[in-house]
């Protein structure tokens, strides 16, 4: 098959990588298929803290679709909304994963590539990264699921410049403009990364996972409910919390259980 959604584990870290470098990893309708149904099986793995979503090579996130496709299975309407499902699947579990997401950006991060990792919890670029979404050059519009990441990351100024212009930023400027979380050196991408995934894992994972849902939960809009508000202090019945204030006060590092 050409391409692929590969999968890598190592203790509590599974990374996700989008492998179809010789077209700087665009997404065949077969891996969207695929990264939604990785996505979701991860997302239930209770051992995993962190989950690091990557492209093959070094020289591209993800340059969107793959538009060798498009004759066959996205030439009209009724074809491209039976196409884009899949697509909403992935981006939409990305976004609803349970497990902290990190998007580690190298190169051409455009189109679905950018949509896919703005529905990541965070987002780190090496400096010879691009950022864009330049979907009007083929007459095409992004359908609400796949603008929705985008909006909520950057905000609507920002999505409609990328939009209306379809100009590929540089990384300084994505940085500004609240497309990364981070900038790194290409010789220090690597190194930081790991720091970060490290310092994902070090933390206690139940933490992790009500933050990603109160934040969530807020996004929302809408008054707190008597059980939004209470749940916000479930953590204090929990082993985690025991280990982590007892290892505070012995001066050791937390090992935290997940319960």
């Amino acid at each position: 098959m050409a391409g692929d959604i590969t999968i890598t584990r190592e203790q509590h870290v599974a990374t996700v990588t989008i492998n179809n470098a010789s077209k700087r990893n665009a997404m065949s309708q077969a891996m969207w298929i695929r990264m939604g149904d990785v996505i979701q099986e991860l997302s239930g793995d209770q051992r995993l803290r962190c989950i690091v979503l990557r492209g093959e090579g070094g020289k591209a996130f993800g340059s969107g679709a793959d538009i060798d496709e498009f004759e066959q299975i996205r030439a009209s309407k009724e074809q491209a909304i039976a196409f884009a499902r899949h697509g909403h699947r992935a981006m939409h579990a990305v976004r609803d994963c349970r497990v902290p997401t990190l998007a580690a950006i190298q190169g051409a991060c455009v189109g679905g590539g950018l949509e896919l990792a703005a529905f990541c919890d965070m987002r780190i670029c090496s400096e010879d990264s691009r950022f864009g979404i330049p979907i009007a050059r083929l007459g095409a519009t992004l359908a609400y699921a796949e603008l929705e990441g985008l909006v909520r990351l950057a905000g609507p100024n920002v999505a409609l410049e990328l939009l209306l212009e379809g100009r590929v930023l540089d990384a300084q400027e994505a940085q500004r403009k609240g497309l990364v979380n981070r900038l790194v050196a290409n010789a220090d991408f690597e190194q930081e990364v790991a720091a970060t995934v490290a310092r994902i894992c070090a933390g206690a994972p139940l933490s992790a996972k009500w933050h990603k849902k109160f934040v969530e939960r807020l996004r929302q809009g809408t008054p707190l409910g008597e059980e939004d508000i209470a749940e916000g202090y479930a953590c204090f019945d929990t082993e985690d919390y025991r280990i982590g204030y007892q290892a505070f006060l012995n001066k050791e590092t937390p090992q935290f259980k997940g319960k």
